[in-house]
């Protein structure tokens, strides 16, 4: 059975440092649109794509 560990200030602390997030910014803003255009464009590439592939095929 483990046991946590103990320092002589109080039980270690492990795992991920806490951080503050950072303040969004207009930039941060613009690129989260950004990427939601782009994942949508891709998307709509896609079935584009594999629309075409299907009507190809059938000929």
């Amino acid at each position: 059975m483990a046991f946590p560990r103990h320092t002589a200030h109080g039980p270690s602390r492990r795992g991920a440092t806490r951080r503050r997030s950072p303040r969004r910014s207009l930039g941060a803003q613009f690129d989260r649109w950004l990427d939601r255009a782009v994942g949508a464009a891709v998307i709509v590439a896609l079935v584009v794509g594999g629309i075409a592939l299907v009507l190809t095929l059938l000929r």
